[in-house]
């Protein structure tokens, strides 16, 4: 007989004892942890704004944009002076290798300046756009000793080509014209225009032309003497035949419903305004507009007589103006650069005198 054997009884299930929360686990403080792994704990930086974000970098982009504009024209300017020519080898092959090391040179300074910016930034936000604007200071300051002058000149040369060639030409001999006035008798001019200026001033301005050279026209027309001449010309700017356009514009700007020639303030309205719209037929050519001007309708007008014999600027007019006066445009320019002189110096400085060249020729021709 098979004996039984008995099984174990299992106790019931008891229910588990909870478990402990384990101890949080102490994390060393960041300045000590940093203090054991020798590394500088950096403070955190306050939130820039937007604006002043934008503000900075517009600045910083002005700066560096006036500095690299004028490095360009003083360096393309003094480039084209030197290899000025038409030979390969000794002027244009140099010249284009200037400009290729020009391109190169501002590569490398921008990369320059990139890397420059980031350490600026880490310390102060504002040092790149104060430096960029230091620069651009600097640079302006320089500009003004004269150099920065002959080197736009000849910049503007370099890349007006024919059209600024001709106007340096023109200005020659504008400058050459006053050269050789008499400068009692320009005084004397002078004089006789002080009653005549504000009403000048006030037509140069409703037309946007320059205040000195509507005193020069009037010059050349009737010394400030206004008369009325033997070939039909009346008043301050000896009004002759205006073109119909003309009279409405200074009949509007005068709000009157046609203008009184013999009245003078009507009389510089209606110069302006007949300038103006020469100036206008020619392209804003300040030579042809002021012979259009002299010429009037007669023969066709200026425009007529260039397309007649096939001319595009003033140069190429004027060997066909064998009865017209040629010289007209010159002797205007030259009683507007006395009267510019004279309103910005107060005298009527030598030509040949010092470097009074120089200073005459920076502060400009009217209108030009």
């Amino acid at each position: 007989m098979k004996k039984t054997t008995a099984q174990p009884t299992t106790p019931p299930d008891k229910p588990l004892p909870p478990e402990k929360p384990k101890p949080p686990v102490k994390r060393p403080p960041r300045a000590a942890a940093a203090k054991r792994t020798g590394r500088k704990r950096r403070p955190k930086k306050p939130p820039v704004s937007t604006r002043r974000l934008v503000l900075l970098i517009g600045l910083e982009i002005f700066g560096l944009t006036i500095g690299a504009v004028t490095g360009i024209v003083v360096l393309l300017g003094h480039a084209a002076a030197r290899f000025s020519g038409t030979r390969f080898f000794s002027h244009l092959l140099p010249f284009t290798l200037g400009v290729l090391g020009l391109i190169v040179a501002i590569a490398l300074l921008l990369i320059g300046w990139l890397w420059l910016r980031r350490r600026l930034q880490q310390k102060a936000l504002v040092l790149p756009a104060a430096l960029a604007l230091g620069l651009a200071l600097i640079t302006g300051a320089l500009t003004l000793k004269g150099d920065f002058s002959f080197a736009f000149g000849q910049f503007r040369l370099l890349v007006g080509g024919k059209e600024e060639a001709g106007r340096v030409t023109l200005a020659h001999q504008v400058f050459a014209a006053y050269r050789r006035l008499d400068t009692a008798q320009l005084r004397q001019l002078i004089d006789r225009a002080k009653p005549y200026s504000p009403a000048i001033d006030t037509a140069a301005e409703a037309f946007d032309l320059d205040p000195d050279l509507l005193h020069g026209l009037a010059a050349a027309e009737s010394s400030f003497l206004p008369r009325d001449s033997k070939d039909g010309g009346q008043g301050l700017f000896q009004i002759t035949q205006v073109p119909e356009a003309a009279m409405r514009a200074a009949g509007e700007r005068l709000g009157v419903d046609r203008p009184v020639i013999a009245d003078h303030r009507h009389n510089g309205y209606l110069a302006a305004a007949t300038l103006h719209y020469y100036l206008s037929q020619m392209r804003n050519d300040l030579f042809l507009g002021l012979l259009a001007y002299n010429i009037g309708p007669k023969n066709g007008g200026l425009r007529f007589i260039m397309q007649q014999y096939g001319a595009t600027d003033f140069v190429t007019i004027q060997p066909y103006l064998q009865q017209l006066p040629r010289d007209y445009p010159i002797r205007v320019l030259c009683n507007g650069l006395a009267f510019r002189l004279f309103r910005k110096e107060g005298k009527l400085p030598a030509y040949e005198e010092g470097l009074n060249a120089v200073r005459i020729q920076h502060i400009g021709i009217p209108g030009l």
